[in-house]
């Protein structure tokens, strides 16, 4: 497990889903920079997508836990 991965997991189920929330928001707003030339660094588009997955990952984990 690696240090993001632990320190998410260490979350809350609300705190995962703000995450979630902030992540996504932060991909639309780097694929709008994308298509209009203005984007630094192309791979955060990538690791910010990873780490919905891993969130998303970690919030079915933990929903699956309380049933």
């Amino acid at each position: 497990m690696s240090k993001s991965t632990k320190k998410l997991s260490e979350l809350s189920i609300d705190e995962l889903a703000i995450r979630r929330r902030e992540l996504k928001e932060e991909s639309l707003m780097l694929r709008v920079q994308k298509e209009s030339g203005q984007l630094e660094n192309p791979a955060r588009i990538r690791s910010a997508r990873r780490e919905v997955a891993r969130i998303e990952t970690l919030l079915t984990a933990k929903r699956a836990q309380r049933a």
